[in-house]
């Protein structure tokens, strides 16, 4: 039974896994609509015990284990439209194929806290995500996108994705994050399959 199955195999589970998360370093953008992905690598950081993430490949680096797995969970320091460089050094020092790397990323298509997992494809304009692509030669990553809501008509696209989020917003931020988080376990231990049945269909209100 293959990863892309409805479940995987135990062989599957053992191998390491690569959870990207998207976003822009420093203070200036921490907790943007744009960083959202690594927000979700925080929520996971805390599910493996909160590792002290380590400084090297472009990026932060935690490893531990998560689900009945073992992943390593980087945060890139590249700035959003490089990040390609830190998830290939990474995949290539610890052998880590594209299929069993996930990467997470906001997504202004999507409702604000909608969920959306997918095995492959384009970037859909998300240039992080873009950029990872074309440096792992392959459009065959996993990616789960968290919605923020479509760019409002009085702001300029790149204003909003490097905005906060609003405090009314907050609360349906925080239950995508935990969600998010789920999804990345049942991506381990249940397959992409199961993980797109499961979290493609809901939303998060």
């Amino acid at each position: 039974m293959s990863e892309s199955s409805a479940a995987v195999t135990e062989s599957d589970k053992s191998r390491l896994r690569l959870v990207v998360g998207l976003g822009n370093p420093g203070s200036k953008y921490d907790k943007t609509r744009h960083n959202i992905g690594f927000e979700v690598l925080d929520v996971l950081r805390k599910r493996i015990g909160q590792p002290t993430p380590t400084t090297k490949f472009e990026g932060q680096l935690a490893r531990g284990h998560l689900g009945g797995g073992e992943v390593l969970l980087l945060w890139p320091l590249t700035y959003m439209n490089a990040s390609g460089r830190s998830v290939q050094q990474v995949a290539n020092f610890y052998k880590v194929k594209p299929v069993e790397i996930l990467v997470l990323c906001d997504d202004l298509a999507l409702p604000l806290g909608k969920l959306r997992i997918r095995k492959s494809g384009s970037s859909g304009g998300q240039k992080g995500l873009g950029d990872i692509l074309k440096c792992l030669g392959t459009q065959d990553v996993a990616r789960l996108r968290v919605g923020i809501d479509p760019c409002p008509d009085r702001w300029e696209t790149a204003d909003y994705v490097l905005s906060r989020f609003r405090p009314e917003e907050r609360e349906t931020v925080n239950v995508a994050l935990e969600r998010a988080a789920d999804a990345v376990v049942d991506w381990i231990d249940r397959g992409i399959d199961f993980s797109m049945n499961k979290y493609n269909r809901v939303d998060v209100s």
